[in-house]
Protein backbone atom coordinates (compact mmCIF):
# COMPACT_ATOMS: atom_id res chain seq x y z
CA UNK A 1 0.00 0.00 0.00
CA UNK A 2 1.26 3.48 -0.83
CA UNK A 3 1.00 5.75 2.19
CA UNK A 4 0.52 9.43 1.41
CA UNK A 5 2.29 11.95 3.64
CA UNK A 6 0.58 15.31 4.23
CA UNK A 7 2.66 17.94 6.05
CA UNK A 8 -0.13 20.13 7.36
CA UNK A 9 -0.65 23.32 9.35
CA UNK A 10 -4.05 24.31 10.68
CA UNK A 11 -4.41 26.67 7.69
CA UNK A 12 -3.88 23.94 5.05
CA UNK A 13 -7.53 23.48 4.12
CA UNK A 14 -6.79 21.61 0.87
CA UNK A 15 -4.61 18.96 2.51
CA UNK A 16 -7.04 18.63 5.42
CA UNK A 17 -9.86 18.03 2.92
CA UNK A 18 -7.79 15.35 1.14
CA UNK A 19 -7.19 13.51 4.41
CA UNK A 20 -10.87 13.86 5.33
CA UNK A 21 -11.92 12.48 1.93
CA UNK A 22 -9.87 9.34 2.60
CA UNK A 23 -11.56 8.92 5.99
CA UNK A 24 -15.03 9.57 4.62
CA UNK A 25 -14.45 6.91 1.95
CA UNK A 26 -13.45 4.17 4.39
CA UNK A 27 -9.69 4.69 4.60
CA UNK A 28 -7.49 4.98 7.69
CA UNK A 29 -5.26 7.99 8.34
CA UNK A 30 -2.80 8.82 11.11
CA UNK A 31 -3.60 12.26 12.50
CA UNK A 32 -1.93 14.47 15.11
CA UNK A 33 -3.60 15.20 18.44
CA UNK A 34 -2.29 17.03 21.49
CA UNK A 35 -1.63 13.68 23.23
CA UNK A 36 -0.18 11.26 20.65
CA UNK A 37 -0.76 10.57 16.97
CA UNK A 38 -3.98 8.62 16.41
CA UNK A 39 -4.77 6.05 13.71
CA UNK A 40 -8.16 7.34 12.63
CA UNK A 41 -11.07 5.77 10.78
CA UNK A 42 -14.84 6.12 10.62
CA UNK A 43 -16.03 5.05 14.08
CA UNK A 44 -19.48 4.10 12.76
CA UNK A 45 -18.19 1.58 10.20
CA UNK A 46 -17.21 -1.80 11.60
CA UNK A 47 -15.21 -2.74 8.51
CA UNK A 48 -13.03 0.34 8.99
CA UNK A 49 -12.30 -0.47 12.62
CA UNK A 50 -11.18 -3.93 11.48
CA UNK A 51 -8.62 -2.18 9.24
CA UNK A 52 -7.35 -0.24 12.24
CA UNK A 53 -6.87 -3.38 14.33
CA UNK A 54 -5.11 -5.13 11.43
CA UNK A 55 -2.73 -2.25 10.67
CA UNK A 56 -1.71 -1.96 14.34
CA UNK A 57 -1.69 -5.68 15.09
CA UNK A 58 -4.00 -4.78 17.98
CA UNK A 59 -6.08 -7.34 19.92
CA UNK A 60 -9.76 -6.86 19.06
CA UNK A 61 -10.88 -6.90 22.71
CA UNK A 62 -8.93 -3.70 23.37
CA UNK A 63 -11.51 -0.88 23.00
CA UNK A 64 -10.96 2.20 20.83
CA UNK A 65 -11.57 5.87 21.66
CA UNK A 66 -14.01 7.83 19.51
CA UNK A 67 -12.93 11.39 18.67
CA UNK A 68 -15.39 14.22 18.02
CA UNK A 69 -14.90 17.88 17.10
CA UNK A 70 -18.14 19.39 18.46
CA UNK A 71 -20.11 18.78 21.64
CA UNK A 72 -23.27 18.08 19.56
CA UNK A 73 -21.63 14.96 18.08
CA UNK A 74 -21.52 13.24 21.49
CA UNK A 75 -25.20 12.60 22.17
CA UNK A 76 -25.86 10.19 19.25
CA UNK A 77 -22.99 7.96 20.40
CA UNK A 78 -24.23 7.31 23.96
CA UNK A 79 -27.49 6.43 25.67
CA UNK A 80 -27.51 9.66 27.66
CA UNK A 81 -25.17 12.39 28.86
CA UNK A 82 -25.52 12.83 32.63
CA UNK A 83 -24.85 16.10 34.43
CA UNK A 84 -21.48 14.83 35.63
CA UNK A 85 -20.39 14.27 32.02
CA UNK A 86 -21.55 17.74 31.02
CA UNK A 87 -19.53 19.22 33.88
CA UNK A 88 -16.41 17.38 32.75
CA UNK A 89 -16.87 18.50 29.16
CA UNK A 90 -17.34 22.10 30.28
CA UNK A 91 -14.15 21.91 32.34
CA UNK A 92 -11.80 19.94 30.10
CA UNK A 93 -13.03 19.78 26.48
CA UNK A 94 -11.49 20.23 24.07
CA UNK A 95 -8.56 18.53 25.77
CA UNK A 96 -6.92 15.27 26.87
CA UNK A 97 -9.86 13.70 28.70
CA UNK A 98 -11.80 10.62 27.55
CA UNK A 99 -15.21 9.90 29.10
CA UNK A 100 -16.77 6.43 29.11
CA UNK A 101 -20.58 6.06 29.06
CA UNK A 102 -23.06 3.36 27.98
CA UNK A 103 -23.00 3.28 24.19
CA UNK A 104 -25.81 3.79 21.68
CA UNK A 105 -26.65 1.35 18.89
CA UNK A 106 -24.56 3.40 16.47
CA UNK A 107 -21.30 2.09 17.95
CA UNK A 108 -20.01 -1.13 16.32
CA UNK A 109 -18.81 -3.98 18.53
CA UNK A 110 -15.27 -3.52 17.23
CA UNK A 111 -15.04 0.03 18.53
CA UNK A 112 -16.17 -0.88 22.04
CA UNK A 113 -14.09 -4.06 22.26
CA UNK A 114 -17.27 -6.01 22.88
CA UNK A 115 -18.23 -3.86 25.87
CA UNK A 116 -21.57 -2.09 26.46
CA UNK A 117 -19.77 1.26 26.78
CA UNK A 118 -17.99 3.70 24.49
CA UNK A 119 -15.06 6.03 25.18
CA UNK A 120 -15.32 9.53 23.67
CA UNK A 121 -13.11 12.59 23.68
CA UNK A 122 -12.75 15.95 21.92
CA UNK A 123 -9.08 16.69 21.14
CA UNK A 124 -7.75 20.22 21.52
CA UNK A 125 -5.42 19.89 18.51
CA UNK A 126 -6.82 22.21 15.85
CA UNK A 127 -5.75 20.05 12.91
CA UNK A 128 -7.42 16.99 14.44
CA UNK A 129 -10.70 18.82 15.01
CA UNK A 130 -10.70 20.26 11.49
CA UNK A 131 -10.16 16.80 10.00
CA UNK A 132 -13.00 15.34 12.08
CA UNK A 133 -15.32 18.17 11.06
CA UNK A 134 -14.39 17.86 7.40
CA UNK A 135 -14.78 14.07 7.42
CA UNK A 136 -18.31 14.48 8.78
CA UNK A 137 -18.10 11.39 11.01
CA UNK A 138 -16.70 10.66 14.47
CA UNK A 139 -13.30 8.99 14.25
CA UNK A 140 -12.09 5.95 16.16
CA UNK A 141 -8.41 6.63 16.76
CA UNK A 142 -6.09 4.51 18.91
CA UNK A 143 -2.42 5.48 18.96
CA UNK A 144 -0.84 5.26 15.50
CA UNK A 145 1.85 2.72 16.33
CA UNK A 146 2.43 -0.99 16.11
CA UNK A 147 0.54 -2.46 19.06
CA UNK A 148 2.72 -2.77 22.15
CA UNK A 149 5.44 -0.36 20.99
CA UNK A 150 5.93 3.14 22.46
CA UNK A 151 3.21 5.51 21.32
CA UNK A 152 4.02 8.00 18.53
CA UNK A 153 4.49 11.68 19.36
CA UNK A 154 5.96 12.67 15.99
CA UNK A 155 5.06 11.85 12.40
CA UNK A 156 8.43 10.08 12.07
CA UNK A 157 7.38 7.61 14.77
CA UNK A 158 4.24 6.82 12.74
CA UNK A 159 6.22 6.46 9.51
CA UNK A 160 8.65 4.06 11.24
CA UNK A 161 5.77 1.82 12.40
CA UNK A 162 2.99 2.07 9.84
CA UNK A 163 4.30 3.33 6.48
CA UNK A 164 2.92 1.05 3.77
CA UNK A 165 0.16 -0.26 6.04
CA UNK A 166 -2.23 2.73 6.08
CA UNK A 167 -3.63 5.18 3.55
CA UNK A 168 -2.08 8.42 4.79
CA UNK A 169 -0.17 10.17 7.56
CA UNK A 170 -0.91 13.79 8.47
CA UNK A 171 2.26 15.41 9.81
CA UNK A 172 1.15 18.18 12.16
CA UNK A 173 4.36 18.47 14.15
CA UNK A 174 5.22 17.20 17.62
CA UNK A 175 2.45 16.43 20.12
CA UNK A 176 2.28 18.93 22.96
CA UNK A 177 1.18 16.65 25.84
CA UNK A 178 3.02 13.46 24.89
CA UNK A 179 0.99 10.79 26.75
CA UNK A 180 -2.45 9.47 25.90
CA UNK A 181 -5.58 11.04 27.32
CA UNK A 182 -6.91 10.49 30.82
CA UNK A 183 -9.72 7.91 30.69
CA UNK A 184 -12.56 8.20 33.20
CA UNK A 185 -15.55 5.85 33.37
CA UNK A 186 -18.92 7.36 34.28
CA UNK A 187 -20.56 3.98 33.69
CA UNK A 188 -19.80 3.09 37.32
CA UNK A 189 -20.33 4.87 40.63
CA UNK A 190 -18.24 6.53 41.89
CA UNK A 191 -16.50 7.52 38.64
CA UNK A 192 -13.36 5.45 38.05
CA UNK A 193 -10.05 6.59 36.59
CA UNK A 194 -8.90 3.84 34.24
CA UNK A 195 -5.90 5.51 32.63
CA UNK A 196 -4.06 8.59 33.91
CA UNK A 197 -3.04 11.39 31.57
CA UNK A 198 -2.76 15.16 31.33
CA UNK A 199 -6.01 15.70 33.26
CA UNK A 200 -4.99 14.63 36.75
CA UNK A 201 -6.99 12.91 39.52
CA UNK A 202 -6.80 16.14 41.49
CA UNK A 203 -8.37 18.09 38.60
CA UNK A 204 -11.15 15.52 38.22
CA UNK A 205 -11.90 15.58 41.94
CA UNK A 206 -12.36 19.35 41.81
CA UNK A 207 -15.20 18.87 39.31
CA UNK A 208 -16.79 15.61 40.47
CA UNK A 209 -15.89 15.21 44.11
CA UNK A 210 -15.13 11.55 44.83
CA UNK A 211 -13.46 9.38 42.19
CA UNK A 212 -11.78 5.98 42.38
CA UNK A 213 -8.47 5.08 40.78
CA UNK A 214 -8.58 1.62 39.24
CA UNK A 215 -6.01 -0.84 40.59
CA UNK A 216 -4.86 -1.46 36.99
CA UNK A 217 -3.36 2.06 36.93
CA UNK A 218 -0.65 0.77 39.29
CA UNK A 219 -0.72 -2.99 38.80
CA UNK A 220 -1.21 -5.69 36.18
CA UNK A 221 -4.87 -6.19 35.26
CA UNK A 222 -6.35 -8.98 37.36
CA UNK A 223 -6.72 -12.34 35.63
CA UNK A 224 -10.07 -12.62 33.86
CA UNK A 225 -10.97 -8.95 34.30
CA UNK A 226 -12.23 -7.07 31.23
CA UNK A 227 -10.20 -4.14 29.92
CA UNK A 228 -12.61 -1.20 30.11
CA UNK A 229 -10.08 1.20 28.60
CA UNK A 230 -7.19 1.16 26.13
CA UNK A 231 -3.86 0.57 27.83
CA UNK A 232 -5.15 -1.66 30.64
CA UNK A 233 -4.86 -5.27 29.55
CA UNK A 234 -1.64 -5.81 27.66
CA UNK A 235 2.02 -4.93 27.93
CA UNK A 236 2.17 -1.48 26.39
CA UNK A 237 4.51 1.30 25.35
CA UNK A 238 7.51 -1.00 25.37
CA UNK A 239 10.83 -1.00 23.52
CA UNK A 240 12.57 -4.30 22.81
CA UNK A 241 14.70 -4.00 25.93
CA UNK A 242 13.85 -5.50 29.31
CA UNK A 243 13.20 -2.53 31.60
CA UNK A 244 13.52 -2.46 35.38
CA UNK A 245 11.93 0.56 37.07
CA UNK A 246 14.05 1.37 40.12
CA UNK A 247 12.87 3.41 43.11
CA UNK A 248 15.90 4.74 44.95
CA UNK A 249 18.08 7.78 45.49
CA UNK A 250 20.50 8.70 42.73
CA UNK A 251 23.58 7.23 44.42
CA UNK A 252 21.98 3.81 44.94
CA UNK A 253 20.61 3.83 41.39
CA UNK A 254 24.07 4.50 39.92
CA UNK A 255 25.63 1.74 42.03
CA UNK A 256 22.96 -0.77 41.01
CA UNK A 257 23.28 0.07 37.32
CA UNK A 258 27.07 -0.25 37.46
CA UNK A 259 26.94 -3.61 39.23
CA UNK A 260 24.24 -5.16 37.04
CA UNK A 261 25.06 -3.74 33.60
CA UNK A 262 25.81 -5.94 30.62
CA UNK A 263 27.46 -4.96 27.35
CA UNK A 264 24.24 -3.59 25.82
CA UNK A 265 22.67 -2.10 28.95
CA UNK A 266 21.48 1.49 29.26
CA UNK A 267 19.79 3.73 31.79
CA UNK A 268 16.71 5.91 31.44
CA UNK A 269 17.31 8.92 33.64
CA UNK A 270 16.43 12.57 34.21
CA UNK A 271 18.06 15.52 32.45
CA UNK A 272 21.32 16.53 34.12
CA UNK A 273 22.01 13.05 35.50
CA UNK A 274 23.52 11.52 32.37
CA UNK A 275 27.13 12.53 33.10
CA UNK A 276 27.01 10.69 36.44
CA UNK A 277 25.77 7.45 34.89
CA UNK A 278 28.24 4.55 34.56
CA UNK A 279 26.71 3.32 31.27
CA UNK A 280 24.89 4.75 28.23
CA UNK A 281 21.96 6.95 29.12
CA UNK A 282 18.78 8.33 27.58
CA UNK A 283 16.95 11.15 29.38
CA UNK A 284 13.18 11.54 29.60
CA UNK A 285 12.64 15.01 31.06
CA UNK A 286 13.51 16.93 34.21
CA UNK A 287 13.36 15.23 37.60
CA UNK A 288 10.79 17.56 39.15
CA UNK A 289 8.89 18.42 35.96
CA UNK A 290 6.25 15.80 35.17
CA UNK A 291 5.06 17.74 32.12
CA UNK A 292 8.50 17.50 30.51
CA UNK A 293 8.65 13.80 31.39
CA UNK A 294 5.26 13.19 29.77
CA UNK A 295 6.28 15.03 26.61
CA UNK A 296 9.53 13.07 26.26
CA UNK A 297 8.86 9.57 27.63
CA UNK A 298 7.77 7.84 24.42
CA UNK A 299 10.55 9.37 22.33
CA UNK A 300 13.04 8.24 24.98
CA UNK A 301 11.67 4.68 24.93
CA UNK A 302 12.04 4.59 21.14
CA UNK A 303 15.64 5.83 21.40
CA UNK A 304 16.44 2.79 23.54
CA UNK A 305 15.70 0.65 20.48
CA UNK A 306 17.77 2.96 18.28
CA UNK A 307 20.88 2.41 20.43
CA UNK A 308 20.25 -1.34 20.64
CA UNK A 309 19.75 -1.52 24.40
CA UNK A 310 18.63 -4.93 25.65
CA UNK A 311 18.60 -4.27 29.41
CA UNK A 312 17.49 -0.92 30.83
CA UNK A 313 17.45 0.54 34.34
CA UNK A 314 14.91 3.37 34.64
CA UNK A 315 14.66 6.15 37.18
CA UNK A 316 11.36 6.18 39.08
CA UNK A 317 9.12 9.24 38.53
CA UNK A 318 6.83 10.76 41.12
CA UNK A 319 3.43 9.15 40.81
CA UNK A 320 1.09 12.02 41.53
CA UNK A 321 -0.41 14.67 39.26
CA UNK A 322 0.76 14.22 35.67
CA UNK A 323 3.56 12.11 37.12
CA UNK A 324 1.01 9.33 37.65
CA UNK A 325 0.59 9.12 33.86
CA UNK A 326 4.36 8.88 33.38
CA UNK A 327 4.63 6.18 36.04
CA UNK A 328 1.74 4.25 34.47
CA UNK A 329 3.44 4.22 31.04
CA UNK A 330 6.80 3.23 32.48
CA UNK A 331 5.51 0.44 34.69
CA UNK A 332 3.69 -1.06 31.70
CA UNK A 333 6.71 -0.62 29.45
CA UNK A 334 8.63 -2.55 32.13
CA UNK A 335 5.93 -5.27 32.24
CA UNK A 336 5.57 -4.37 35.97
CA UNK A 337 9.21 -5.22 36.67
CA UNK A 338 10.21 -2.84 39.49
CA UNK A 339 12.64 -2.70 42.35
CA UNK A 340 13.00 -0.55 45.47
CA UNK A 341 16.52 -0.14 46.85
Amino acid sequence: METKIYKVSSADSTLIKEAADILRNGGIVAIPTETVYGLAGNALDGTVTEKIYKAKGRPSDNPLIVHISEYSQWAPLVKEIPESAKALADAFWPGPLTVILPKSELIPEGVSGGLSTVAVRMPSDEIARKIITEAGVPLAAPSANTSGKPSPTTAKHVIDDLYGKIDAIVDGGDCSVGVESTVLSLAVSPPRLLRPGGITPEMLTEVLGEIEIDDAVYNKLAEGKEAASPGMKYKHYSPKAQITLIKSDLEAFIAYAKENATENSAVLCFEGEEEAMPIRSITYGKKDDALSQAKNIFDALRKLDEIGADKVFARYPKNDGVGLAVFNRLIRAAAFNQLEL
